[in-house]
């Protein structure tokens, strides 16, 4: 079976292509480099370098590869840069699924795995989230995967084009022999800041904001591993190719870890002290945000390998030893 990944340059969609052709997936990647990286790509991977926003290139990748199913992890991701930037992320990431969307109906193709988000539920009604909860975004990056959510479905009534949209918590960590890890240019993910500190990279590890409404007043995030989040996705397209009804699924541990309690156990993995200081709030941040994820371990199948956060951690940290300035150092 022939699967292409949108975006498989990229932190969870390189863990994705490594996955899928360790299970003996024949894989084709898309990607333009904007924040991916070629070294991350298994090389094993059949490569094209281009945007998703561009039909005349999909149509050309998409004749020349007999493509059985695609998943599509092309995306701007940055929440602060979504806050201040609404334009570039509608652009990038709605207008991209549309011309992915309209290529795969030229080619015929009829499955698609989706990466969306926690971030579409906005600050959440009731904790644990349940994927029938209200949706009400309070930034441009989740309003944007939630507009592509809604796109999909008219698409499935419209096409016949099956979905999946999984809807991740916070991923993190990297496949545990170090060859491949988290490599943002910014970085604004907390757990590889926080090594970035632990390996004297820098002098301390900003908090923001020690005022939310949560037990020590600082974020609440549930972190799940990218090889499980990887995993669902190879569940997600065996459910849709038995013929199953497009689906929504939240992928989380279930399980709500503060920005103090990442820094503790980071401390506890890595021995380091990691000094920290508390600054502003940033704009779109949700006080708390954890999944109730029955529904994906109930009808995928679903079971997470890596179910405690310092074995999440430690992957994140084997990644970082081994390469201290990401995919420079290759």
């Amino acid at each position: 079976m022939a699967v292409l990944v949108a975006g498989g340059a990229g932190y969870i969609g390189s863990h994705m292509v490594d996955r899928l052709i360790n299970d003996g997936y024949d894989v084709v990647v898309v990607d333009n480099l904007s924040t991916g990286h070629r070294q991350a790509i298994n090389p094993k991977a059949r490569f094209y370098e281009g945007d998703t926003r561009d039909s005349d290139f999909l149509d050309d990748v998409f004749s020349k590869e007999k493509i059985d199913a695609v998943i599509h992890m092309d995306a701007f991701s940055l929440v602060p840069e979504s806050m201040k930037d609404p334009l570039k992320y509608f652009d990038n990431n709605v207008i991209g699924m549309i011309k992915l969307l309209e290529s795969m109906k030229k080619a015929g193709i009829k499955y698609l795995v989706f990466s969306s988000t926690a971030a579409t539920y906005g600050n959440p009604e009731r904790i644990p989230i349940y994927e029938k909860d209200r949706k009400d975004p309070i930034n441009p990056y989740g309003e944007s995967k939630l507009i592509m959510e809604h796109i999909m479905k008219w698409v499935d009534e419209a096409y016949g084009i099956k979905f999946v949209a999984l809807r991740y918590f916070n991923a993190a960590g990297a496949k545990e022999d170090g060859s491949i890890g988290e490599d943002h240019h910014p970085e604004t993910h907390l757990i590889p800041i926080v090594l970035k500190v632990a390996a004297g990279q820098q002098d301390t590890m900003k908090i923001f904001g020690d005022d939310y409404d949560t037990p020590d007043g600082t974020n609440v995030r549930d972190y799940v591993h990218v090889l499980d989040l990887a995993d669902a996705h190879i569940l997600a397209m065996k459910y849709l190719e038995k013929g199953n009804p497009s689906n929504i699924f939240n992928l989380g541990s279930s399980t709500g870890f503060s920005n103090k309690q990442i820094i503790d156990a980071a401390r506890k993995v890595t021995g380091k002290k990691i000094p920290t200081e508390i600054a502003p709030r940033r704009g779109g941040d949700p006080d708390t945000l954890v999944a109730n994820s029955d529904k994906a371990r109930e009808v995928l199948g679903w079971k997470p390998q890596f179910d405690n956060i310092d074995s999440i951690i430690k992957t994140a940290w084997t990644w970082k030893t081994k390469h201290p300035n990401g995919y420079e150092d290759k």
